[in-house]
């Protein structure tokens, strides 16, 4: 194994340590507070922007690489949650490689939905001229995977850090800077810009006062977070270098004159440096953030927080201090639809990796790794559990506390050797005592090394609650997207396709029930794409479905997951799994698929039995 793992390995045990100190303090009464932030621990995190799509929040972050002694970044990361507490992450679906034109420096962008699709402007390193300059990728899916848009840097004049913002009127602005500040007014198609770059003037009056450099007379360095409000624009910033602060500016116009507001985020958070990201989501106003917060982290190793606030009456934003707690969790989760293992508010020692059935999967399990799932609302109790596991080794065990890593223990799940890292298949196990809404923490047991992968888990039972969150499924991945190796994996060991799934479970009596059914395509590339399509049963449960729909010219279907697949002719034909075919009324479960071809938008229609 290379010098990266030993390092993430060190990190690993680091987490564990702090971990073990939030564990202890789960054993306290349940008014104490527990660690949220920051929101990743599986990496280092920087460079927040969040994105509010369909009802979820999508965060789009750089990665700063274990053991960095500078910005050394060479991918962007997404995460997302529909509760602010429980982050699923979907990976890497942009890197410096994706620009044929780039040489390195993954550095601060912001994502966009404009007319169906998303664009991620982005700064990194120009191959033939050495400068710092900003590129766009497109995607259909918030996603990805990304594509470069346009082969060439959108801008480029050595400055970083792009922002967006599409005005009620429709007209698009890029702004973006460091010394100075930028902006260009984006064309209706998102790739090219009118006019040429403006330089804002920046005064002491619109960007306060720095002393001590005759260079930089305003506080402005880097950073710039660009939205609109009511009738105010803001321009939220990175002060003064270094260490940096969070302040921000007004303007009734999207392009000045600004006026000088305040600190919104004062020094602090073991990192020199900070970048901010505002959304308001489901009634709150949060502002994204980073810091050095995680074992190991620095000004070159950071992650991202978060915190909620209120504005002032007259738009002001109040003084906000980094904290642990973080933000308050929107509801609850539901634990009777499948959650994806990579679904996380707090872990330890786990990272994730691209698996074979799409999407992610947490691996690199060790003896006595977790992970935390918060507010998790059992009902009036759930009675079994059953997970998507694979191992190359002997396996391990799954065991299930509620509210602390060694809290309430409602059920333990074997798992044993499945022949490969990706070779998956479904374990279950009873449970007792889940009732009521609780934290939940999958602690991994076993021997020595690497025990298992996780990539999905669901409990069943009477429990059905109506909780007001709950997150969707989106796998992320293409298939040309290789997932890495689990540790103990060699090169020679090609990860095999998955067995379909066989749990044990009892038979639930058939009842009569309709159910329909919506697609979406969450992924393309040459030749091929990837869909989805969520099942939701009606005023009544079901005990079964089948979803069919008519292929368009020259798609073919070369895999299923979470269902079985029949065809015959163009009509296509997928069945619930043993495991996902009991849906409560109004309950939903999601399959996916790859196909060859042209992605379409079929007509699905679903029957419940």
């Amino acid at each position: 194994m290379g010098s990266a793992f030993t390092l993430r390995a060190r990190l690993r045990r680091g987490v564990v340590w702090m971990a073990g100190l939030l564990c202890m303090a789960a054993l306290l009464p349940a008014t104490t507070a527990k660690a949220d932030n920051p929101i990743v621990q599986t990496i280092y995190t920087a460079d927040p922007a969040p994105l509010v799509y369909n009802g979820r929040v999508y965060l789009y972050t750089g990665h700063d690489e274990d053991g960095s002694t500078y910005f050394t970044m060479k991918d962007w990361r997404v995460f997302s949650t529909t509760d602010m507490v429980n982050w699923t992450d979907h990976g890497s679906p942009l890197s410096v490689a994706t620009f044929s034109w780039a040489k390195s420096d993954a550095w601060a962008g912001q994502a966009v939905y404009r007319n169906g699709k998303f664009y991620w402007y982005v700064p990194t390193t120009n191959r033939s001229t050495g400068r710092m300059a900003i590129g766009v990728a497109v995607s259909d899916s918030p996603t990805g995977p990304f594509k470069d848009a346009i082969g060439r840097p959108l801008v480029e004049n050595g400055e970083i850090d792009p922002t967006v913002y599409i005005d009620d009127n429709g007209q698009a602005y890029l702004y973006w800077g460091n010394p100075n500040l930028w902006y260009v007014k984006l064309n209706s198609d998102m790739i090219s810009y009118s006019g040429s770059a403006t330089k804002v003037t920046l005064t002491t009056s619109g960007f306060g006062t720095r002393t001590g450099d005759a260079n930089r007379p305003t506080l402005f360095e880097e950073g710039p977070w660009f939205y609109k409000r009511g009738s105010l624009y803001y321009m939220v910033f990175a002060a003064k270098c270094c260490s940096e602060f969070i302040a921000y500016s007004t303007s009734s116009s999207p392009t000045g004159p600004w006026t000088y507001r305040g600190t919104i985020m004062s020094t602090q958070g073991s990192s020199f440096t900070n970048h901010p990201g505002i959304i308001d989501y489901n009634g709150g106003s949060y502002f994204f953030y980073h810091n050095g917060a995680l074992p190991g982290g620095g000004g070159y190793t950071r992650s991202v927080a978060v915190e909620k606030f209120t504005y002032g009456s007259d738009g002001s934003i109040p003084t906000i201090n980094m904290t642990t707690t973080g933000a308050p969790q929107i509801g609850t989760l539901n634990p009777y639809v499948r959650q994806e293992a990579e679904t996380i508010a707090w872990e330890s020692g786990v990272e994730t990796e691209a698996s074979t059935e799409g999407g992610m999967n947490v691996g690199f399990i060790e003896n006595g790794d977790y992970i935390k799932v918060k507010g998790v609302a059992f009902g009036s109790g759930a009675t079994s559990f059953s997970a998507r596991v694979a191992s190359a080794n002997s396996g391990g065990k799954i065991e299930l506390h509620l509210d602390g890593v060694n809290g309430t223990l409602v059920g333990t799940c074997n798992v044993s050797g499945t022949g490969g890292w990706q070779t998956w298949t479904t374990v279950s196990c009873s449970v007792n005592g889940a009732t009521g809404t609780h934290d939940l923490y999958l602690k991994f047991t076993g021997g020595s090394g690497n025990l298992f992968n996780v990539n999905w888990w669901q409990f069943s039972g009477n429990g059905q609650p109506s909780p007001s969150a709950t997150p969707s499924q989106s796998p992320s991945q293409s298939p040309s997207q290789s997932p890495s190796q689990s540790p103990s994996q060699s090169p020679s060991q090609s990860p095999s396709q998955s067995p379909s799934a066989t749990p044990t479970r009892t038979p639930t009596p058939p009842v009569t029930g309709a159910c329909s059914a919506t697609y979406r395509t969450t992924n393309t590339w040459s030749g091929g794409f990837q869909g989805e399509v969520t099942v939701t049963a009606g005023s009544e449960a079901i005990s079964g479905w089948t979803v069919k729909w008519t292929l368009a010219g020259g798609q073919t279907i070369s895999q299923v997951w979470n269902g079985t697949l029949t065809t015959s002719g163009s009509t296509v034909s997928v069945s619930n799994a043993s495991y996902n075919g009991s849906l409560a009324p109004s309950a939903s479960t999601t399959f996916g698929f790859l196909a060859n071809g042209t992605a379409s938008t079929p007509t699905v229609t679903c029957t419940g039995s």
